[in-house]
């Protein structure tokens, strides 16, 4: 019996894939228990229609984070910190600082989480900064770290 699976069944697939199986095991375990529904033509066709819309739902996401990230891209964030004698920097700029920076001076939302700093920026200048904005979409964010007057 073929069967479209609802959920990942282990040992058998993933959600959305059509597998063939024994018509006791669909019956008793797979339909009884939800995690799966016969592949007739009704349950096709809504199978074809719900991978659409991802795919649809995936595009949108795909283009909306490649316009932020030629905003970033272009942006440029300034970010004071103290210094002592010598300029050397009395705290660092971590990845909460250069969101709340970016949300303040470019008027963006970006997620702390999505900035991948390797370590917080300790000295003046400018730094790139990757931000992953999605997994197929990653720019590189100008923060300026200047002196505290």
């Amino acid at each position: 019996m073929k069967v479209i699976l609802l959920e990942d069944v282990k040992s058998l697939g993933k959600k959305g894939e059509i597998v063939e199986v024994n018509d006791g095991y669909a019956r008793n375990f797979l339909l009884k228990t939800k995690k799966g529904a016969e592949a007739n033509k009704s349950n096709m066709n809504d199978l074809k229609l719900q991978k659409a819309n991802q795919e649809k739902i995936a595009q949108e996401q795909l283009d909306a984070a490649k316009e932020l990230g030629k905003k970033l891209e272009e942006g440029k964030v300034t970010i004071s910190i103290k210094t002592g004698d010598g300029g050397k920097a009395f705290g660092s700029v971590s990845s909460k600082e250069i969101a709340s920076a970016v949300e303040e001076q470019m008027g963006l939302k970006v997620d702390k989480k999505k900035i991948q700093l390797k370590e917080q920026l300790k000295t003046l200048g400018t730094h790139m900064v990757p931000v992953k904005l999605h997994a197929k979409v990653t720019v590189e964010l100008k923060v300026n770290v200047t002196e505290e007057a």
